[in-house]
Parts: C-alpha cells; structure tokens; sequence
C-alpha cells in the first residue's frame, strides 16, 4: 500500500483530533516538506477552508518526488473546463506527480451553498469526467473539442484558451464514493476510487468491490487497474494509556457517522440498523452527549482501527492490506525520534498489496 496524508501530520480523520495548530496555508510548502523526507508517497487535501488547487500548488514548487492530489474536490459547482484547468495546471507544475480526486457533494450543499440545481450524482459524474478528459484531449493533442452529453455540450477552445501540450497528459482521477452506483462509476471510467472511513472491511467485500467490477465490466476493464484509497478511522497513540484517551474520541467520531443516514449502508449490514436510527433521533435532538454511548466496543473495533504506534500498522495491513492500493495514515511529529517511528509505519504499510476480488477473473 502507499502511504498517504493530509496536512498537518496528525490530523487524522475530518474533526476527528483537529491539530493544535490549525493548517495555515502559508505553511503548506514547508509541511509538504516534511511529509517528503518523512517517506510519505503522496500529502493529499481535502475541499474545506482553503481552495485545494491553491494548497497543491505551493506543495508542488516546495517538493520534487512526493505525489500531491485532491482527495476530495468537488466537482459540480465547477465546470468540467475550469477543473480541467487548474489539473492540467498542476500536473505541469508537478512533473506528473498530481492525481485529481473529485466528490460529488450531497443535495442540500448542491443546492443550498453552491446555489446550483440537482441531478442524481452517479450519472453526473460520469459526464463530468468524460467531458473533462475530452478536454485534455483537445490541449495534449489538437483534436476538436466536441462533447455532448445529458450534462454538457463541450464545442468551443479557441487558441487564446488552448494551454497545449504536457509532458505527462495522464491525469489520473479518482472518485470519492460510498454507494454502489458511484462505485460502479468509478470502475466504469475512473482510475481509483477513494473511500470514507466507515467502510469496514466487510463492507469493502461485499458492498464496494462488487460494484465496482460491476461498473469496471461496462467499460471492459479490469477492476484491478482502479485503485482502491482508505482513509481509515484511526485512533493511535505512543502508549496504551494515552490510546484509551483518544479511543473515547474515536468513539464519539464513530457516534456521528453512525447517526448520518448517508453512510447508514455499513452499520445496517453489520445488524445495527435500529441503532443507527436511534443515534440519527439523539442527532436531530442535539443530544450529543447520549450520542456516544450508543457506540458500544464491537462497533467502535470494527468500524474503526485503534492500536499503539509499535501494532498499528500490523492492525492496518490485516484489515486493508488485501484490499486497499492507498492508504491514509498520520501521527503528529515534533522530534527526530517520533520522525524515525513514523517512516517505519509507513515501510511496514507498503509490505502489503492488494488482491483481485475473490471470484474476479
């Protein structure tokens, strides 16, 4: 597996343990840095505060071999042409090293903060990608744009807009997905799919990678030629005492993901669908401090993966080894000393490789 991260080191899971200092955008050059002489494969960001191209462009100029990407950007609100830009920008700065991954956002930030009309989401996608990539093509070789679509009508590049050609047009694009029509999406025309962290991995087995052979099978690909990118729910500690402190913290992370109706697929097939429901009436009642207490042990272990710094990658390999291309995992880093104990996480992550799905050709 590769190992990715977001910036800063340590923050590990979207509100999960935010950092004691916040990421300031002036730092993430220098923190790009630091993840590049710590081993990291690739520093990835995800579309929150800061305009994820703008971060991605000082990571580029400030390293020369660690991968840059999006984990999620979102895709709608802007139009193929103008994403396609800031990629193509990217990649050329980067030599390469840059993969584009999108989201599709839900309907009520579609239409309530991006003020744009909804479509279902997996159809959508589908032109989005296409659309952008007819672009590429256009830039990398002269070909006439002409795009047509149920989304997008794509016929005009005069030369004053045209950026050219560049040494690496291969962008790869990633889809951040959980449901099985994106997942099959993904397979269909993406090059990796990239997960939310309560896909446990039964979940991966049953609900993820049969859809996205499903989709991969529309397009005769094989589905092992799309990456597969965790960014697993982590609770990690240099000892066991400060690790049952942060395991509360995992629990009650645990707790909002179980009351959200939109990632209610992997606690119904794990048999907890009555306790998700509860949990999303305490969600609605503002009772969040009931909330946790709803997350009993085997629901936290195995929605989420909890271990001290010296069997938390033995942990991460057996859950995702198999599984997974791509793996997020952080730790904060203030000295020399817990530098050297990250970079041998991550040596001992990249001992594993995914397999083909049982029953794949």
């Amino acid at each position: 597996m590769l190992a990715e991260t977001l910036l800063p080191l340590g923050k590990l899971d979207p509100g999960l343990r935010e950092p004691e200092t916040p990421l300031h955008i002036a730092d993430f050059g220098r923190l790009s840095e630091v993840a590049e002489s710590v081993g990291y494969d690739a520093v990835l960001v995800e579309e929150t505060k800061d305009d994820p191209y703008q971060l991605l462009a000082l990571g580029a100029a400030a390293t020369t071999t660690l991968g840059i990407g999006t984990s999620v950007a979102m895709a709608f609100p802007r139009s193929p042409t103008i994403t396609a830009m800031s990629a193509w920008s990217l990649q050329k700065l980067s030599q390469g090293r840059f993969i584009l991954g999108l989201g599709s956002q839900v309907r009520g930030h579609v239409r309530r903060r991006f003020g744009m009309e909804w479509h279902a989401p997996a159809p959508w996608m589908r032109d989005y990608i296409n659309a952008m990539r007819a672009v590429w093509t256009c830039w990398q070789t002269g070909e006439e744009l002409n795009f047509e679509s149920e989304h997008y009508n794509l016929n005009l590049m005069v030369p004053l807009f045209n950026p050219g050609p560049i040494d690496h047009p291969q962008i790869p694009v990633h889809v951040a997905a959980i449901g099985p029509n994106m997942c099959a999406v993904a397979g269909e025309v993406a090059d990796g799919v990239r997960l939310h962290p309560v896909c446990t991995p039964e979940f991966i087995d049953e609900g993820i990678l049969p859809a996205l052979a499903k989709g991969a099978a529309r397009t005769s690909r094989d589905p092992m030629d799309v990456e597969v990118c965790m960014k697993p729910l982590v609770g990690t500690a240099p000892d066991s005492e400060s690790l049952a402190r942060v395991t509360e913290t995992v629990r009650a992370r645990v707790a909002f993901y179980l009351s959200t109706p939109s990632y209610r697929r992997t606690f119904e097939l794990h048999g907890w669908d009555d306790i998700a429901i509860e949990a999303s009436r305490l969600s609605k009642a503002q009772d969040w401090e009931t909330l946790p207490t709803l997350v009993h042990d085997e629901m936290l272990h195995t929605v989420a993966t909890l271990g001290t710094y010296d069997t938390i990658a033995g942990q991460l390999n057996e859950r995702y080894g198999s599984r997974v291309d791509r793996i997020e995992y952080s730790m904060a880093v203030t000295n020399s000393e817990e530098q050297q104990v990250l970079s041998g996480i991550l040596d001992e992550l990249r001992t594993s490789k995914r397999a083909p799905a049982e029953g794949a050709a």
